[in-house]
């Protein structure tokens, strides 16, 4: 393509439960301007719960067709189920000019085709010839891409029927035999194509040699947004959410008490995406920080609303927390071994372990003979416990949460003193805390059960009425 960025032509990423009120976002996205309907590609997710029914439920792991596959049980049913599922989503598009008779047929098309690729990776698993690792990994990887291509064929046959000239370009590749890699595939696609003068509808899936499921998993959607933007360089690439980038989560404060980013950089949104509350994906919006493209966050059903801008130098005039966020799915796992004390490279042999059981860690305190390291509950397993008990003195494994004060600039005095007496005055005790000198992020870790009203009380102290903490001259 071009290595200056084209103002005329945009990069959109419309999530899942978007997608599912597909009415709203051909009025307020994709028909809202009138000047702007052409020269716009869209990256578009699943429908909301069409990948958990594929793979597993993100959040409660309930097992989906993936694991019927991996386990050697009969999954020709659930496809069946599946499909069911995928035409009773049509149906509910119909008044939105989808033409149910040509969309029921790609249903039926690609259920099909994903039902022959399994029986043969089936066959191939019981041969014993070929990794199961790796076999698994590719039915993830067909199963996962069948709610990109529903939904993406879907927008297009329903913009044909607004009279909007509209070309579905399906990444997944189920109809050809190209070894391409993810970076390939979407190069040679988009070669030839008129962006200015159409709407282009992408997959979120794309299809690569290397695996797109293999590195990324379930955030392999803002992975394609990312490369489809670094290979058109829009002037900023826009993620359209169901929320507003706020300063907590409304479900938790209240949406009286949330209060709208307007900007913020792009070390904020790894931070965020440490927790688990994504505003992109940390390993797609790298390219994107790298190539200088922002990113800007809008809420779906309020389009004349300018969202968040994410940069790579913003840094906030005002010194102020920006966001306060966390989870109550993680664990805090603690070595104290009186040998530590004095001994270079103790902490080595504890990362070696946590290596060899793939396990990332959110946070990390240490004092002269403790080491505690916070992780997702998931990493949990019985076999990592023991081995750690076989290694050190005392091991220490306690459900935990973690909240966390983020902002552009926060790195003033007050700001943690406030933080600990707010939560002081909400009964809520810090176990654990850990800030690095770039002071983006403070993070605490506290019991789980203090979770809501820690981020209540840090959101109220340090957001809604952070009072006048400005660096003095």
């Amino acid at each position: 393509m071009t290595s200056s960025p084209q103002a005329q032509i945009s990069v959109e990423k419309i999530g899942g439960t978007s997608m599912s009120a597909f009415g709203d976002v051909l009025r307020h996205i994709m028909l809202y301007d009138k000047d702007r309907i052409y020269g716009r590609i869209y990256v578009v997710s699943a429908y909301s719960g069409v990948t958990n029914q594929l793979l597993e439920h993100k959040k409660t792991g309930e097992r989906g067709i993936y694991a019927l596959f991996a386990e050697g049980a009969d999954y020709h049913q659930a496809l069946g189920g599946l499909a069911a599922s995928l035409k009773k989503l049509n149906a509910g598009f119909a008044d939105l000019g989808l033409p149910l008779a040509i969309a029921e047929a790609f249903v039926d098309e690609r259920i099909a085709q994903a039902k022959k690729y399994l029986e043969a990776m089936h066959h191939v698993l019981a041969s014993g010839y070929i990794s199961r690792k790796d076999v698994l990994l590719a039915a993830r990887e067909v199963l996962a891409s069948i709610g990109e291509s529903h939904s993406a064929f879907n927008a297009v046959e329903i913009l044909k029927a607004n009279d909007v000239k509209a070309i579905l370009l399906d990444l997944a590749g189920f109809d050809d035999d190209y070894a391409w890699t993810i970076d390939e595939r979407i190069q040679k696609s988009f070669l030839g194509l008129d962006l200015a003068n159409n709407v282009i509808v992408a997959t979120g899936y794309t299809k690569g040699v290397e695996g797109i499921m293999r590195e990324f998993d379930r955030g392999y959607s803002e992975v394609t947004f990312s490369k489809i933007a670094v290979e058109v360089r829009p002037a900023e690439a826009v993620i359209h959410k169901e929320f507003h980038l706020s300063s907590a989560d409304p479900n938790l404060v209240g949406l009286e008490n949330a209060v709208i980013v307007g900007a913020t950089n792009y070390d904020v949104a790894d931070q965020l995406a440490d927790v688990g509350m994504e505003a992109i994906h940390p390993k797609a919006a790298k390219p994107m920080e790298l190539a200088g493209i922002p990113i800007r966050l809008k809420n779906t059903f309020e389009p004349e609303h300018p969202g968040t801008l994410i940069t790579k130098d913003y840094v906030g005039q005002r010194a102020r927390v920006e966001m306060v966020t966390g989870t109550d799915k993680v664990t805090l796992v603690e070595i104290h071994d009186p040998s530590m004390v004095g001994t270079v490279g103790f902490d080595y042999g504890l990362m070696e372990i946590f290596c060899k059981h793939e396990i990332s860690y959110i946070l990390k305190a240490t004092n002269a003979n403790s080491i505690a390291h916070l992780v997702w509950d998931s990493s949990v397993t019985t076999e990592l416990v023991e081995e750690l008990e076989a290694r050190y003195q005392v091991v220490t494994v306690k459900k935990s949460a973690i909240v966390c004060a983020i902002g552009s600039n926060i790195g003033i005095p007050g700001v943690l003193a406030r933080a600990a007496q707010a939560m002081a005055e909400a009964g809520v005790n810090v176990n654990c805390i850990s800030q690095t000198l770039r002071q983006v992020n403070m993070q605490f870790v506290i019991e789980r059960g203090d979770y809501k009203k820690a981020v209540i009380a840090l959101n109220q102290a340090l957001c809604v009425a952070p009072g006048t903490v400005v660096p003095k001259a």
